[in-house]
């Protein structure tokens, strides 16, 4: 499934056949749309359209280009249709300095008013910039983190993405990032967290390259969708789910996940939830905050059974690896960890465990023997080079134990796991090459994890 976040089919482009549109849409996997409106006229139609067809939501607003014809009755009409069923955000409004349709100041002044009523509404907006990065995030940056969105079709530097990110707002690209000759915009996206990313085609406007000059439609999202997939790494599948994740979350379109997954996949690996329990509490962990991996709902109801995930799991054959890692420490469930682990070894599959490291405190016993033959890599959460700092980091229940016992476990593995590695999230404050020292003393591999950037 797939959300196209930023459509314009109530445009005169589409009067003859919106219908085929639309089930083109359906054909190749694009469920919802929300379509956006540039006027008044055009946010009422966008709410016709709701009414209409159930796959279509509505965002109201009157684009910069207008702001200089804006009428009091206008806004006061504008203001009315933001109350109607199915409508989700405000704008597309914003700044836009490349065309001066209207003045700078009448543009800003507009963009206010559009931000206030979405903080009225209790709305998200969807932001159009171009060339006026700088008045944009001033005036994003005045109302000091209480308003959230995307800004659409961006065409920014990496440094704008960060800054608009940084304020809490979501980033689409358009068609342009399928041009040959638009390296920039890509390396822009790879600046961006795929859980920032939203899909949109802007339509009927700038087509992906495969479709370029002629109208663009949602269906053609397909072109744009493999783009993404090489720039994140990651599979069409998993751009699919987590933008589509992202979009729910951000408009509170259709249902999100609550069914906590026990085997995901992510790239061409699959992963095992096997519990939820964990003696740390880590700063950067979103465990308890946010239960999502890659679009996937990791919180459990109960604990998995041996069964139940060897179920789950299938035929491991087709996978690049099998990866013990969840949302909790799986060394927690040893003996289910072993016993699965052994069910996989037996079909032939490549077994990794993710794991803090502490699975001798917590079973009692030294286990990095019992997982010989088992497991073939191990990733263990090194962290920090300091001990104050690992329970600072970390909050371990077993506080002044746990930096110590883990140094222990990373080299007891080495003696029974063909494969180690240390791994640390690349936080700021954390001293990467005194962590990489350690990993070399340990004569293990050693790699930085992107913050923010779970799975």
């Amino acid at each position: 499934m797939i959300i196209d976040t930023h459509t314009h089919l109530d445009f005169p482009d589409y009067k003859n056949d919106i219908d085929e549109v639309i089930n083109r849409s359906k054909e190749t996997g694009v469920e919802y749309f929300v379509n956006v409106g540039t006027s008044v006229k055009s946010s009422a139609q966008s709410i016709e359209l709701t009414k209409q067809y159930d796959q279509i939501y509505a965002s109201v607003g009157i684009h910069p280009h207008e702001a200089s014809k804006v009428s009091e009755k206008d806004w006061s009409l504008l203001e009315s249709l933001t109350r109607q069923n199915r409508v989700v955000a405000i704008g597309e409004t914003g700044l836009d300095y490349y065309r001066n349709r209207s003045k700078h100041d009448d543009q800003k002044r507009l963009f206010r008013r559009h931000i206030e009523l979405a903080k009225k509404e209790k709305l998200h907006v969807i932001i159009h910039n171009r060339d006026a990065s700088s008045d944009c995030l001033e005036i994003v940056r005045s109302y000091n983190g209480s308003i959230k969105g995307v800004v659409h079709c961006f065409s920014g530097s990496k440094e704008i993405a960060k800054e608009f990110l940084r304020l809490g707002f979501y980033i689409s690209f358009a068609g342009p990032v399928t041009f040959p000759n638009a390296n920039r915009l890509r390396e822009v996206v790879k600046s961006v967290p795929v859980e920032k990313l939203l899909l949109e085609t802007d339509c009927p406007f700038l087509a992906p390259q495969p479709k370029r000059g002629k109208r663009n439609e949602p269906s053609y999202l397909t072109y744009m969708v493999p783009v993404f997939a090489e720039l994140y790494n990651l599979s069409v599948e998993d751009i699919k789910r987590i933008t589509t994740h992202n979009a729910k979350n951000l408009f509170g379109i259709g249902q999100t996940e609550t069914k906590g997954k026990i085997a995901y996949v992510i790239r061409n690996s699959l992963y095992l939830n096997i519990t939820s329990r964990c003696p740390n509490r880590c700063v950067f962990c979103s465990r308890e905050t946010a239960p999502y991996v890659k679009g996937h709902y990791l919180g459990l109801e109960k604990e998995p059974t041996i069964e139940e995930l060897i179920k789950a799991i299938g035929d491991p054959s087709g996978y690049d690896e099998v990866v013990f890692c969840g949302f909790g420490e799986p060394t927690e469930r040893l003996d289910v960890l072993k016993s699965v682990a052994k069910y996989l070894k037996v079909k032939g599959a490549i077994v990794r465990l993710d794991t803090n490291g502490l699975s001798d405190l917590i079973n009692g016993r030294p286990i990095c023997g019992e997982l010989k033959g088992l497991i073939d890599t191990i990733c263990i959460s090194l962290n920090t080079n300091y001990e104050e700092e690992y329970q600072k980091l970390c909050k371990s229940s077993f506080d002044g134990k746990a930096y110590t016992s883990l140094l222990s476990f990373i080299k007891d593995a080495k003696k029974f796991i063909p494969d180690v590695m240390v791994s640390i999230v690349g936080m700021p404050g954390i001293d990467v090459e005194g962590c990489r020292k350690i990993a070399e003393e340990l004569g293990v591999r050693f790699r930085v994890r992107e913050y923010n950037n779970v799975g």
